[in-house]
């Protein structure tokens, strides 16, 4: 096949209160035995990727959270072929360190390790902490500076960088990762600064949920000026995914999720995002245009549309993948019961279908 398979990742609970802002049952828990469990389920079901999350502060659910590197070199412990990303915010965090902490992760797990550079949306978080808050751009050049960083270590010796966040003189890494060139360095955000960033440095892009055409618009944009820097990104798109026997069963799902929501913590959020949004120079970030029922899922992730039936769910997969999605980064209600239900309903007709599509290329 000339294009790869599309590959697929999944959240970590790592945080309580589930993937939705809703008083909805959810059959997830934030501990590490569920989370070992699931992370064997993910990778027996066909799953290449796990995204560990970051939080400092309770809100909106998330009352408890687990620091992400230790959390992720615990699921890597207990899987063989699952690849981790661990989020990491450029300012608590040095490039120096997380260089050293990837770097020894990836020696244990034969280059398993990924980092997500998460530039921060949420000034109250940097606040509470005692880290300055940047301006909106700020933020993204320094998260750049955090990539170059990294990179720089990781493959230099007697690495030398002077920038206006980050330094080295001389600096050795060793030992280096096994994972050439390096561990895969992830990032989100829909911002101007965000897509350029990604056009320059960054193996991957992720970007909230949203329709086939608002998705190919945004690859296009990054794709283009990626090209003007010599540069391939990758791409994975956040959904949530409600796989059910029947439309009508998946639908009622999402309608009492909703229904079920919490609205003052719905609204809480939604405020946060927003600002955030507005501070960005084009005046809007990656919720600009959510409404209510959207935040319930704070990525955006029921406007992917990744409900309904396995056969509906794996047809629309594969046309994001024709738009150039790379990964589909998902979230789920019961994660045990669902992830093993999307390996085995799911994942083989989406595998089907990419098959038809290559050999239909073929043909042509």
């Amino acid at each position: 096949m000339g294009q790869q398979e599309i590959k697929f990742a999944y959240w970590v609970p790592n945080v309580s209160g589930g993937l939705v802002v809703s008083k909805i049952e959810q059959r997830t828990s934030w501990d590490i035995d569920y989370n070992r469990r699931l992370a064997q389920l993910a990778e027996e079901n066909g799953f290449d990727y796990a995204l560990s999350q970051i939080r400092f502060t309770a809100g909106y659910g998330a009352d408890n959270q687990h620091e992400p590197v230790a959390f992720s070199h615990a699921l890597l412990a207990a899987t063989n072929k699952l690849t981790v990303i661990a989020a990491i915010l450029p300012g608590p965090w040095k490039p120096a360190v997380v260089a050293k902490q990837l770097a020894t992760i990836d020696n244990l797990t034969n280059g398993r390790i990924a980092v997500n550079i998460v530039s921060g949306w949420f000034k109250g978080e940097f606040t509470a902490i005692g880290e300055p808050w940047l301006e909106h751009d700020e933020r993204y050049r320094r998260s750049e500076e955090f990539i170059r960083a990294l990179k720089g270590i990781w493959t230099e010796d007697n690495f030398n960088f002077a920038g206006d966040f980050y330094r080295f003189r001389d600096y050795t890494l060793k030992p280096k990762p096994t994972r050439k060139p390096h561990p895969e360095i992830f990032q989100g955000g829909s911002s101007r600064a965000a897509r350029d960033m990604a056009a320059r440095v960054s193996d991957w892009y992720f970007t909230n949920g949203n329709t086939v055409e608002g998705i190919k618009a945004q690859i296009d944009d990054i794709r283009s000026k990626a090209a003007q820097h010599h540069h391939h990104v990758k791409i994975g798109v956040n959904a949530f995914i409600i796989a059910r026997d029947t439309e009508e069963e998946a639908k009622a799902v999402l309608a009492e999720i909703i229904e079920k929501a919490d609205p003052e913590a719905v609204n809480a959020f939604g405020d946060a995002v927003k600002q955030a949004g507005k501070a960005s120079p084009e005046g809007e970030g990656n919720w600009a245009k959510s409404s209510f029922e959207d935040l319930v899922q704070y990525n955006d992730g029921f406007k992917t549309n990744l409900i309904g039936t396995p056969q509906q769910i794996a047809e629309r997969i594969v046309a994001l993948k024709a738009v150039g999605v790379d990964l589909i980064l998902s979230g789920f209600l019961h994660y045990h019961e669902e992830v093993a239900y999307f390996g085995q309903k799911v994942l083989p007709l989406v595998r089907e279908l990419e098959a038809k599509a290559a050999l239909s290329t073929q043909a042509a």
